[in-house]
Protein backbone atom coordinates (compact mmCIF):
# COMPACT_ATOMS: atom_id res chain seq x y z
CA UNK A 1 0.00 0.00 0.00
CA UNK A 2 1.37 3.21 -0.71
CA UNK A 3 1.53 6.26 1.38
CA UNK A 4 0.82 9.68 1.08
CA UNK A 5 1.71 12.73 3.49
CA UNK A 6 -2.16 13.07 4.81
CA UNK A 7 -2.65 9.82 6.52
CA UNK A 8 -4.77 6.97 6.46
CA UNK A 9 -7.79 8.62 5.30
CA UNK A 10 -5.30 9.66 2.22
CA UNK A 11 -4.35 6.48 0.80
CA UNK A 12 -5.32 4.35 -1.97
CA UNK A 13 -4.52 0.79 -3.01
CA UNK A 14 -4.28 0.98 -6.95
CA UNK A 15 -0.49 1.61 -7.81
CA UNK A 16 -1.04 4.02 -10.99
CA UNK A 17 -4.30 5.56 -10.03
CA UNK A 18 -4.76 9.36 -9.17
CA UNK A 19 -5.19 9.90 -6.01
CA UNK A 20 -8.36 11.50 -5.29
CA UNK A 21 -7.41 14.39 -3.23
CA UNK A 22 -4.66 15.73 -5.32
CA UNK A 23 -4.71 14.22 -8.59
CA UNK A 24 -1.15 12.63 -9.52
CA UNK A 25 -0.39 8.66 -9.12
CA UNK A 26 1.14 7.17 -6.52
CA UNK A 27 5.22 6.36 -7.59
CA UNK A 28 5.92 4.42 -4.43
CA UNK A 29 8.83 6.75 -3.17
CA UNK A 30 8.57 8.55 -0.27
CA UNK A 31 6.80 12.38 -0.31
CA UNK A 32 9.34 15.06 -1.77
CA UNK A 33 12.32 12.62 -3.21
CA UNK A 34 13.13 13.10 -6.43
CA UNK A 35 13.20 10.31 -9.13
CA UNK A 36 16.93 9.46 -10.70
CA UNK A 37 16.00 11.55 -13.88
CA UNK A 38 15.06 14.70 -12.44
CA UNK A 39 18.19 15.14 -10.00
CA UNK A 40 19.98 14.54 -12.56
CA UNK A 41 19.24 16.86 -15.23
CA UNK A 42 21.66 19.61 -15.23
CA UNK A 43 19.60 21.99 -16.73
CA UNK A 44 16.50 22.41 -14.52
CA UNK A 45 16.05 26.09 -13.23
CA UNK A 46 18.44 27.52 -15.81
CA UNK A 47 15.36 29.34 -17.39
CA UNK A 48 14.69 30.72 -14.04
CA UNK A 49 18.67 32.38 -13.89
CA UNK A 50 17.96 33.75 -17.45
CA UNK A 51 14.96 35.37 -16.29
CA UNK A 52 16.54 37.05 -13.42
CA UNK A 53 19.15 38.50 -16.01
CA UNK A 54 17.11 39.72 -18.25
CA UNK A 55 14.98 41.29 -15.49
CA UNK A 56 18.45 43.08 -14.42
CA UNK A 57 19.52 44.16 -17.79
CA UNK A 58 15.77 46.01 -18.60
CA UNK A 59 16.41 47.27 -14.81
CA UNK A 60 19.82 48.53 -15.57
CA UNK A 61 18.98 49.80 -19.03
CA UNK A 62 15.60 51.81 -17.23
CA UNK A 63 17.91 53.43 -14.54
CA UNK A 64 20.33 54.38 -17.42
CA UNK A 65 17.45 55.96 -19.64
CA UNK A 66 16.35 57.66 -16.03
CA UNK A 67 19.38 59.16 -15.60
CA UNK A 68 19.83 60.56 -19.23
CA UNK A 69 16.69 61.85 -19.13
CA UNK A 70 17.54 63.86 -16.22
CA UNK A 71 20.27 65.20 -17.35
CA UNK A 72 18.67 66.60 -20.19
CA UNK A 73 15.64 67.84 -18.49
CA UNK A 74 18.67 69.96 -16.09
CA UNK A 75 20.25 71.47 -19.16
CA UNK A 76 16.89 72.85 -20.32
CA UNK A 77 15.92 74.12 -16.61
CA UNK A 78 19.75 76.27 -16.29
CA UNK A 79 18.80 77.17 -20.08
CA UNK A 80 15.68 78.31 -19.08
CA UNK A 81 16.93 80.00 -15.90
CA UNK A 82 20.04 82.06 -17.91
CA UNK A 83 17.44 83.46 -20.54
CA UNK A 84 14.84 84.37 -18.15
CA UNK A 85 17.65 85.83 -15.72
CA UNK A 86 19.16 87.36 -18.63
CA UNK A 87 15.81 89.15 -19.57
CA UNK A 88 15.17 90.32 -16.40
CA UNK A 89 19.03 91.82 -15.70
CA UNK A 90 18.45 93.50 -18.96
CA UNK A 91 15.27 94.83 -18.26
CA UNK A 92 16.94 96.92 -15.23
CA UNK A 93 20.05 97.42 -16.94
CA UNK A 94 19.27 101.08 -16.89
CA UNK A 95 19.52 101.09 -13.17
CA UNK A 96 22.85 99.82 -13.24
CA UNK A 97 25.34 96.67 -12.69
CA UNK A 98 23.90 95.90 -8.95
CA UNK A 99 20.61 96.27 -9.68
CA UNK A 100 20.73 94.38 -13.16
CA UNK A 101 22.66 91.23 -11.38
CA UNK A 102 20.29 91.78 -8.34
CA UNK A 103 17.13 91.19 -10.26
CA UNK A 104 19.16 88.25 -12.84
CA UNK A 105 20.30 86.54 -9.12
CA UNK A 106 16.53 86.45 -8.19
CA UNK A 107 15.13 84.83 -11.13
CA UNK A 108 17.92 82.66 -11.39
CA UNK A 109 16.82 81.25 -8.07
CA UNK A 110 13.07 81.28 -8.71
CA UNK A 111 13.85 78.54 -11.54
CA UNK A 112 15.97 76.32 -9.46
CA UNK A 113 19.13 77.99 -10.49
CA UNK A 114 22.04 79.73 -9.52
CA UNK A 115 23.83 82.88 -10.82
CA UNK A 116 27.70 82.36 -11.44
CA UNK A 117 28.39 85.11 -13.23
CA UNK A 118 26.66 88.63 -14.24
CA UNK A 119 28.08 91.23 -15.88
CA UNK A 120 26.65 94.59 -17.88
CA UNK A 121 28.53 95.45 -21.39
CA UNK A 122 26.08 98.75 -22.04
CA UNK A 123 22.47 98.00 -21.82
CA UNK A 124 23.26 94.24 -22.28
CA UNK A 125 23.07 91.53 -19.48
CA UNK A 126 25.99 88.30 -19.82
CA UNK A 127 24.50 85.94 -17.42
CA UNK A 128 25.93 82.41 -16.44
CA UNK A 129 23.45 80.44 -14.41
CA UNK A 130 24.25 76.57 -12.80
CA UNK A 131 21.81 74.18 -12.26
CA UNK A 132 22.28 71.06 -9.77
CA UNK A 133 21.17 67.82 -10.83
CA UNK A 134 21.46 64.25 -9.32
CA UNK A 135 20.33 61.66 -11.61
CA UNK A 136 21.33 58.48 -9.55
CA UNK A 137 21.79 58.72 -6.04
CA UNK A 138 25.26 59.66 -4.94
CA UNK A 139 25.91 61.38 -8.10
CA UNK A 140 25.35 64.93 -8.23
CA UNK A 141 26.41 67.20 -11.33
CA UNK A 142 26.22 70.89 -12.35
CA UNK A 143 25.14 72.22 -15.54
CA UNK A 144 25.57 75.51 -16.37
CA UNK A 145 24.43 77.74 -19.25
CA UNK A 146 25.02 81.58 -20.32
CA UNK A 147 22.92 84.01 -22.09
CA UNK A 148 22.50 87.38 -23.31
CA UNK A 149 20.02 89.71 -23.48
CA UNK A 150 19.88 93.61 -24.48
CA UNK A 151 17.63 96.01 -26.48
CA UNK A 152 16.87 95.34 -30.19
CA UNK A 153 19.54 97.15 -32.27
CA UNK A 154 18.75 97.98 -35.46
Amino acid sequence: MNRCPGGPEHQTRRTGQAHLRHGRPHTGRPYGERSDAERADPERGGATVLLLAVGLVFVLAGTYGAAVASAAMAAQRAAVAADLSALAGAARAIDGDVTACGSAADIAARNGGRLVECRTDGLDVLVTVEVAVTPLPGLTRVVASTARAGPVRG
